[in-house]
């Protein structure tokens, strides 16, 4: 018996296989670019939502994917990779796309992105532009966040600011008043700001590079 986690785990590694996310597959097979995203899985009461035959054969007609491949990739969808929002870096200083906490929230904006299962439901994944954190990252590589994730010194971090500025640092010292901050880019100066200051720290707990 096929289960609702086989068949959209299915539809995410075939968007993946083609270099896409959840949402570029559903704009490549001609359907509201939403019709794949996580958000779209559970109705607002709980209950699980399945992809429509319709939605499935169209992309796998955009991908030129038979039906038994896509069974195969039933068959072998294995729960050590999870569907996680993504957005670009830069897009993370502006309003709307966090809670207070540091909590993804809303769907405008965010895609879906397959990757290595990080055990956090609320993890999101976030995309490099520019090359301010080489050699650590570069243009274009992906990190997953965990908001729910202890952090400890060492650590790499996303950092928000009450003022809406939105870093990637290394945590060189946190106390009930001030964190302090080291860049992972030698030739940006490393940061301090007053406890008070910050909205939300969260640790970095997987990189594609």
């Amino acid at each position: 018996m096929l289960s609702h986690a086989q068949i959209w785990g299915a539809l995410d590694k075939l968007a993946e296989r083609n270099g896409m996310s959840a949402s570029g597959l559903a704009k490549k097979a001609g359907l509201d670019s939403t019709t794949f995203n996580k958000s779209k899985r559970i109705t607002n009461d709980g209950r699980q939502r399945w992809p429509s035959t319709e939605s499935v054969s169209k992309a796998l007609a955009a991908t030129n994917v038979t039906i038994d491949r896509f069974v195969a990739l039933i068959e072998g969808t294995s729960r050590t990779t999870q569907s996680v929002p993504l957005l670009g870096f830069a897009q993370a200083g502006r309003g709307g796309y966090f809670d207070d906490a540091g909590f993804p929230v809303g769907s405008s904006g965010w895609e879906e992105i397959s990757l290595p299962s990080v055990n956090d439901e609320h993890a999101y994944a976030l995309k490099i532009s520019g090359d301010s954190m080489k050699p650590a990252y570069r243009d274009g590589d992906t990190i997953v966040v965990s908001p729910g994730a202890q952090i400890r010194k060492g650590d790499r971090v996303v950092v928000r600011t009450k003022d809406g500025e939105v870093m990637v640092k290394e945590l060189k010292r946190r106390t009930a008043k001030l964190l302090e901050l080291q860049s992972l880019n030698p030739n940006h100066v490393d940061r301090n700001f007053a406890a008070g200051d910050i909205e939300w720290i969260a640790r970095i707990v997987w990189a594609s590079q």
